[in-house]
């Protein structure tokens, strides 16, 4: 799976504010399956889509035997 990065925001926001939560909320209100995640490298909460990898639609080709 891939994880697409839509919005970052500081960890050291004002108390009882949650702007990753109520941005992450927004667009879960409007279809996006988006959700908060902790960078603990860069100190931040990063708001994510993880999206599946394409399927592979071709046929494998079947093995060669001798």
């Amino acid at each position: 799976m891939d994880r697409t990065v839509l919005e970052r925001f500081p960890a050291g926001g004002p108390r009882g504010h949650w702007p990753a939560e109520e941005y992450a909320g927004a667009r879960r209100e409007e279809g996006v399956p988006a959700r908060v995640v902790m960078d603990l490298a860069s100190d931040a909460f990063l708001v994510v889509v993880e999206q599946r990898a394409p399927q592979r639609t071709e046929p494998r080709p079947a093995p060669l035997r001798e």
